[in-house]
């Protein structure tokens, strides 16, 4: 098996820095961070069920909006290109029918594990208590945000995650209920205006065990 790296993939990796200063000059199109937004969708996320919603904030208002709310990341809010808002939806269950249907329409599932899954799954997830749902869709979260900030940096951007912000005042700063919709993290994304800097990782020895 060829294990070598892609270099393509490799500088995605190794290339991407956390940028606090953009070029204010370059703007993402509507349709390029849709783009973005499409291939970040691909992670995986738990009965595929796909949690996660995405505020993009890139006007003039929009961040005058969030300015109050991420006092310690004014810069970014300020010279990015914009700062996407990523959210879970505590009532992602709802979609499970529309997610399952459009893989039986595509022909990538069976319509036959359509009908046996999704009863299955209602019945599981309906139980789970709050907090529980909550953590497995941070998990996805996660997952998404991730993705994001490599498919930004294959486009040519540069992205910085910010978990210091109002979190319990956002979504409803923007009209969102703020009981479905719960804050994960922002990420400011752009032309970086500085290089950034490389940052010291653990020895995989100290953190990774083979048995």
């Amino acid at each position: 098996m060829n294990t070598t790296m892609t270099n393509d993939f490799k500088e995605i990796i190794t290339g991407r820095r956390s940028i606090r200063e953009y070029d204010p000059s370059v703007k993402i199109s509507k349709e390029e961070m849709t783009e973005i937004l499409t291939e970040a969708t691909l992670a995986p996320s738990s009965v595929n069920l796909q949690p996660w919603r995405f505020l993009v904030i890139d006007s003039k208002e929009g961040k005058e909006t969030l300015k109050p709310l991420a006092m310690f990341n004014q810069k970014q809010v300020e010279t990015s290109s914009a700062v996407i808002a990523v959210f879970v939806d505590m009532n992602s269950l709802a979609y499970i029918e529309e997610i399952y249907d459009t893989a039986v329409e595509r022909g990538l599932m069976p319509a036959e594990v359509r009908d046996r899954q999704v009863p299955g799954i209602k019945g599981m997830l309906s139980s789970v208590p709050e907090q529980q749902m909550k953590e497995m869709n941070l998990i996805d979260a996660g997952l998404v945000s991730m993705q994001l900030m490599l498919a930004a940096r294959a486009h040519g951007y540069d992205t910085n995650p910010i978990g210091g912000y109002e979190k319990d005042q956002i979504a409803e700063a923007y009209g969102m209920d703020k009981e479905r919709y719960q804050p994960v993290m922002l990420i400011s994304i752009g032309k970086a205006a500085e290089e950034g800097y490389q940052s010291v990782r653990l020895p995989i020895e100290e953190i990774a065990q083979w048995k």
